[in-house]
């Protein structure tokens, strides 16, 4: 099957070959903010998929790039702090229990981490219990409010090989997300931007174009990448099984201009997708679902609703699903999934679940 490629941006830089557009919409119930409108052209190429995720030298710029995502609201400063201050207060009675393991050897532990509670204190709870092990390092962290899988090393070595395998893509991650939108006309797509600090100290899109860019306070921009699939729209949909092959959408998004708001769209839909990040940088999947006009619930620093169906959100809806990788000690592969939470499972009540909690494959 060809592949299309949808470069977004309307500049000089842009090879337009077709005269289609593709637009996306922002379904942000929260106080709007400035956009521009920019042209998307779609042109069929080669399948020259782009594996690795380059970490490029800053260079120096006269002028820093321009941040193509919409600034924090103003609204999730107050909600943020609120919940932090929870976060921290449960976090402080947070006590790890045999019902969050998921999988466990001599070397490795994986726990399935609640939502609004800080990873650090996770490890800390486990470092408390007279039988663990002296040497524990997180290999993965998960953001204050995202659920799922969270794996820890034994020692030392196991954690150095664990990183080089993170450091080197070879561990591969699915998560799941509810999300608020414009239904999709995309079933699976590929999102490539850059990523970076803005002068405010948040994070942005930024043009994929401008990859190693000087960026205020020392930092770069540097490229992220993220595949999608829709699982579920308002029910309706299948619950399919975790592709553990290099997964891409049939549609490749390479962004080089903010995305055009759709005034007037339907914009009530409930969206579960799943998302294959192929590089790990920070709120990269919140970012990519609110470029894409589908932000996740509950997600008010990425324009996400905060009330939905009539009830107040206390977290993004964003669960860490699976980790995939070679055994650091073992060489065997190893699949850890985390159990859904009670959000999805109502979302996919429509939809068949046969999920099984761990696969080890040989």
């Amino acid at each position: 099957m060809l592949k299309q490629t949808i470069w977004l941006g309307s500049g000089s830089g842009s090879h337009i070959h077709h005269n289609h557009y593709h637009h996306f919409r922002n379904p942000c119930k929260l106080p709007p903010t400035p956009t521009s409108s920019a042209a998307v052209a779609m042109s069929i190429s080669p399948q020259n998929k782009q594996s690795n995720i380059s970490i490029n030298t800053p260079t120096l710029a006269e002028t820093y790039p321009t941040p193509l995502s919409p600034p924090l609201p103003a609204i999730s400063k107050a909600i943020e702090l609120n919940r932090a201050t929870i976060a921290s207060s449960n976090s402080d009675l947070f006590s790890l229990s045999k019902t969050h393991t998921i999988y466990e050897d001599e070397w490795l532990l994986a726990v399935n981490k609640p939502q609004g509670i800080y990873c650090d204190s996770v490890l800390s709870s486990l470092q408390s219990q007279k039988t663990a092990p002296p040497e524990l390092h997180l290999a993965n962290r998960l953001d204050r409010d995202t659920s799922g899988v969270m794996l820890i090393t034994k020692s030392h070595k196991v954690a150095s090989n664990l990183v080089k395998a993170f450091t080197d893509h070879k561990v591969k991650k699915t998560y799941i997300a509810l999300c608020t939108g414009v239904k999709p006309n995309w079933e699976t797509i590929t999102v490539r931007s850059g990523h970076g600090r803005s002068k405010f100290g948040a994070w942005r899109v930024y043009a994929f174009s401008d990859a190693g860019r000087g960026l205020p306070g020392g930092s770069s921009v540097r490229e992220m990448e993220t595949s999608f699939e829709v699982l579920t729209v308002n029910g309706k949909g299948s619950f399919t099984e975790v592709c553990e092959s290099e997964f891409e959408g049939r549609s490749v998004v390479v962004v080089e201009e903010k995305a055009v708001k759709i005034d007037g769209g339907d914009d009530g839909n409930e969206i579960v997708v799943r998302a294959y990040p192929r590089s790990g940088r920070t709120h990269q999947i919140r970012l990519h679902c609110q470029y894409l006009g589908i932000s996740i619930i509950g997600d008010v620093k990425y324009e996400g609703v905060y009330e939905w169906n009539g009830r107040v959100h206390d977290g993004h809806h964003l669960h860490a699903e699976t980790l995939s990788f070679d055994h650091p000690v073992t060489g065997v592969h190893v699949m850890v999934r985390a159990p859904l939470p009670q959000w999805v499972n109502q979302a996919l009540s429509n939809s068949s679940t046969n999920i099984d909690t761990v696969h080890v494959k040989s």
